[in-house]
C-alpha cells in the first residue's frame, strides 16, 4: 500500500529544518570520522594485523565513527545465498567485533548487498547489530522503520543517521510496509527520484535534525556514470537537497573507488569513500587499484556548523599475505609519503571540480573552510 504524505506541510518543516536548533547541544567540539564501505568476511580484530593498531588508535579520538555495513549477517532464519559466490557479501555476526575495536559506533546498512541472505538475512543483521550494541540505520522490519534516523548519544552531542541505497536493490529487497528491507529510493526512467521516496527520506532528515545536533544523510549508490569514479550531477544536486533537508552532512559509497568534496552552505558533501576494508572474492586484478585506496573523513563540528575536515590516506592490500588466505585481503592500514600523496592528489582533483580547495600537508589533506 503507497505511504500517504501530506507533502504540503513536509516541506513547510523542511524549509525551518536548518534554523532549529535542539535544545541538548552541547557546549565544545564533536568529533566525526567517516570511513569507507565495510566489507568483512572475517573478525580481523581476533588476529590484528600489521597497522591495525595504528589505525585503532587514529579512530578512537572521535566521539562517532561512522561506516556502511556491506555484508549480510547470518543467523538463525537467514536465507539462502541470492546471489554466486564470488559477488555475495555474506559474513558471520563476529565481523562486528572488529568494527568495535575500530570505534565504529554508527553503522548504515542501506545498500545493495543487505539483501545478498534475503530477508530472513536483513532481520539477522538487524538482530546482530542490536546485540552488539551498534547504532544502525537504511533497513528495518517494514519501510517505516528502515528510514528511521538511527542516534548516538555522546558526552559531545548527539548524532543522527538516515540512510538509504538507491539501484541494484534485488527484487524483494526493499522494505515495505509489512515487508522487511532495504529503505531504497527508486529512480523513474527519466532519472528523476520516486516522488514517494524522496519525500519519505527528506522527511527523515527533517525529523532528525530537530533530535540530534548533527544530521549524517547516507547514500549507497549504484547508479553510477560512465566514469564510475565521477560524481553525477543528479547525485550532487540530491545531496545538496539532503543538507537543505537538515543533514550537517552527506556520505556516499556505492562503487568501491573515491570521489571529491563539495562544501556547500558550510557542509560537506564526500561523495564516495572508497572502502574500509575489501575482502572480496573477485579475484585480484578483477578491480582498478583505485579500489584498494580511502580516506578517513575527520569532521570537527562546533556549534552546529562544520569547523575543521581532515582527510587521511588509507591503503589495502589487493593480494593476500604469505598464507594464502583469501581473508587477508582487502585490509586498510595508514598510508604514509609517496602512497599517501598520490590518493590525496587524486581526492584533491576531483574537489576541486566542486571549487573544493584542500590542501595536503604530510600525510593529511585539510579543508580550506
Amino acid at each position: 500500500m503507497p505511504v500517504r504524505i501530506d507533502r504540503r506541510r513536509l516541506l513547510m518543516g523542511l524549509g525551518i529544518a536548518g534554523l532549529v536548533r535542539p535544545a541538548w547541544g552541547a557546549a565544545g567540539a564533536l568529533r566525526i570520522t567517516a570511513t569507507g564501505q565495510a566489507l568483512l568476511r572475517a573478525d580481523v580484530a581476533a588476529r590484528p594485523y600489521d597497522g591495525f593498531a595504528a589505525l585503532a588508535a587514529r579512530l578512537r579520538s572521535a566521539d562517532v565513527v561512522f561506516t556502511e555495513l556491506e555484508t549480510a549477517l547470518d543467523g538463525p532464519g537467514a536465507g539462502p545465498p541470492q546471489r554466486d559466490a564470488e559477488l555475495e557479501h555474506a559474513s558471520g555476526p563476529a565481523v562486528l567485533a572488529t568494527l568495535r575495536a575500530l570505534s565504529v559506533n554508527l553503522v548504515a546498512t542501506a545498500g545493495n548487498h543487505a539483501f545478498d541472505l534475503g530477508t530472513g538475512g536483513i532481520l539477522s543483521t538487524l538482530a546482530a547489530l542490536d546485540a552488539a550494541g551498534l547504532a544502525h540505520a537504511g533497513t528495518g522490519v517494514d519501510r517505516a522503520a528502515a528510514v528511521t534516523p538511527a542516534v548516538v548519544a555522546t558526552p559531545a552531542g548527539r548524532v543522527a543517521l538516515v540512510a538509504m541505497a538507491a539501484g541494484k536493490v534485488r527484487e524483494g529487497g526493499a522494505a515495505l510496509d509489512g515487508r522487511p528491507g532495504v529503505n531504497e529510493i527508486r529512480r523513474n526512467a527519466d532519472g528523476s527520484f520516486n516522488a514517494e521516496d524522496e519525500v519519505l527520506v527528506l522527511s527523515a532528515i527533517a525529523r532528525a535534525a530537530g533530535r540530534a545536533d548533527i544530521v549524517l544523510a547516507y547514500h549507497h549508490n549504484h547508479y553510477w556514470a560512465d566514469d564510475p569514479t565521477a560524481t553525477p550531477p543528479w547525485l550532487a544536486a540530491w545531496a545538496r537537497r539532503c543538507v537543505d533537508a537538515g543533514a550537517h552532512a552527506f556520505i556516499g559509497h556505492g562503487h568501491p573507488a573515491l570521489q571529491g568534496v563539495e562544501l556547500y552552505r558550510g557542509r560537506p558533501l564526500l561523495y564516495d569513500l572508497g572502502g574500509l576494508f575489501f575482502q572480496t572474492r573477485t579475484p585480484p586484478g578483477h578491480y582498478p587499484p583505485e579500489a584498494w585506496q580511502s580516506v578517513l573523513a575527520e569532521m570537527t563540528f562546533r556549534d552546529g556548523r562544520l569547523a575543521a575536515l581532515d582527510l587521511v590516506p588509507l591503503a589495502l592490500n589487493e593480494m593476500p599475505d604469505t598464507s594464502g588466505d583469501p581473508d587477508s585481503r582487502g585490509l586498510p592500514r595508514l598510508a604514509s609519503g609517496d602512497e599517501a600523496a598520490a590518493i590525496l592528489d587524486r581526492v584533491i582533483a576531483k574537489s576541486a571540480a566542486f571549487g573544493t580547495r584542500l590542501v595536503r600537508t604530510g600525510d593529511r589533506a585539510a579543508l580550506i573552510v
